[in-house]
């Protein structure tokens, strides 16, 4: 390797600058800023920190074309149409065919129906005091009594057509008699009469109701009940349609006279608890079919492609799970109190007991029934929107007509 001095010298004995020869200078390790050359050295070992090992070596850096950016792809949550009250999708879904024995059953239904009103028209009911007016005393003895033994002592001392009846125990008992002409003394007279050989009786309470006042209680009852039924037609019409309000005015009507029909028939005690039963009995009644309206409903605005009957049997299909539970449930509070709740709530008990099962098949066979017999459809639960403007036909002038001046 040549010396720096010999290196100047050589340099010195090739004149001018411009006058370089390439050649020359290439001999002598000069290069030119063109070639791209750098004379940076590059370190072969690590540096002493141990910086600088195992680095790649650097490559020349392209940028690429520029592209639009693509953002990343985002889970898409599912969801179903139902949950967003869109389409409605039977796939996969068992529907009963309910309608298909709806005739049968409405002959039977129309069999009872006449059935219990022959019998409350021929037999009639045999109305409590309430209704008829008489005596009503509370009797507490001391030891168990027999209610043969009462009505035997009663009799005894003139006093005939009683009725008795346990109130929790055999040594409470309620005493009915029919409106007396003296009500003065009654009760010395019913203390001396309801006393038994060692068994002596206490009288509680005691209650005379008029038969007047007994008449007017008999005819507010029943227009009560049929206020009800009224009331309940408008609500339904409002609230749905009117053919609806029509096969729910109709069950309940069903429910409340079959039910009535059948204590006239077996001659059970009808009283204001029986009343009061009828009436809890209305209203259950259409809370069921009110369930079952609105299902139809929804189904008519939201399934494409069925008749309506198969619109019928899906809704009912679909609330029958609901149906079976609420009954059952309700069914267990009304058997213990017919069997647990004493003679004061039996007859109550009984009463809606029979309503109840009554109800459950006219929601069904009567109140779903009926519309479908008078024509319901689509149509009835599709609001019509109104066009916002409206068109009109408009004439234009012709263009090639003479322009009249104001003086023609």
């Amino acid at each position: 390797m040549r010396d720096d001095k010999n290196f100047a010298s050589d340099l010195d004995d090739t004149g001018d600058d411009q006058n370089l020869n390439p050649e020359r200078l290439s001999e002598l390790g000069v290069r030119t800023t063109s070639e791209g050359y750098s004379v940076k050295r590059e370190r072969k070992g690590p540096r002493r920190t141990g910086r600088g090992a195992k680095q790649a070596p650097k490559q020349a850096i392209t940028n690429p074309p520029t592209q639009a950016a693509v953002p990343a792809p985002t889970e898409v949550d599912t969801f179903s149409a139902d949950e967003f009250g869109g389409e409605k999708s039977l796939v996969g879904r068992r529907v009963i065919n309910f309608m298909k024995v709806a005739k049968p059953f409405a002959v039977f239904s129309a069999i009872l129906t006449l059935v219990a009103i022959f019998a409350i028209v021929t037999k009639g009911l045999n109305l409590g005091l309430d209704f008829t007016g008489g005596v009503s005393a509370t009797v507490v003895y001391e030891q168990p009594v027999q209610q043969a033994q009462v009505q035997t002592s009663l009799a005894g001392h003139k006093i005939d057509d009683s009725v008795v009846q346990y109130l929790g125990s055999n040594k409470e008992v309620l005493v009915r008699l029919p409106p007396q002409d003296k009500v003065e003394g009654l009760s010395d007279t019913l203390d001396k009469a309801l006393d038994l050989p060692n068994n002596n009786a206490t009288i509680k309470s005691i209650d005379v109701v008029g038969s007047q006042v007994g008449n007017e209680i008999y005819l507010s009852s029943f227009g009560a009940v049929a206020l009800a039924l009224v009331c309940m037609f408008i609500y339904v019409t409002v609230r749905f349609q009117a053919k609806l309000a029509w096969g729910a005015v109709l069950s309940l009507f069903h429910d409340s006279i079959i039910t009535v029909g059948i204590f006239a028939l077996f001659g059970w005690p009808f009283d204001l608890t029986v009343l009061a039963a009828i009436l809890s009995l209305i209203g259950y009644s259409l809370n069921d079919t009110i369930v079952v309206f609105d299902r139809i409903r929804e189904n008519f605005r939201r399934v494409r492609g069925l008749s309506p009957v198969a619109i019928v049997n899906l809704s009912l299909t679909e609330t029958l799970r609901r149906t079976i539970m609420t009954i059952s449930t309700v069914l267990l509070v009304v058997l213990a109190m017919m069997f647990l709740g004493g003679q004061s709530l039996f007859w109550f008990s009984v009463a809606l007991f029979i309503g109840l099962i009554l109800g459950t098949f006219s929601s069904v066979y009567i109140a779903a029934a009926i519309p479908l017999w008078m024509g319901m459809s689509r149509k009835d639960f599709i609001v019509e929107v109104k066009p916002e403007f409206v068109e009109e036909e408009v004439e234009f002038e012709d263009r090639n007509a003479p322009l009249l001046s104001r003086d023609d």
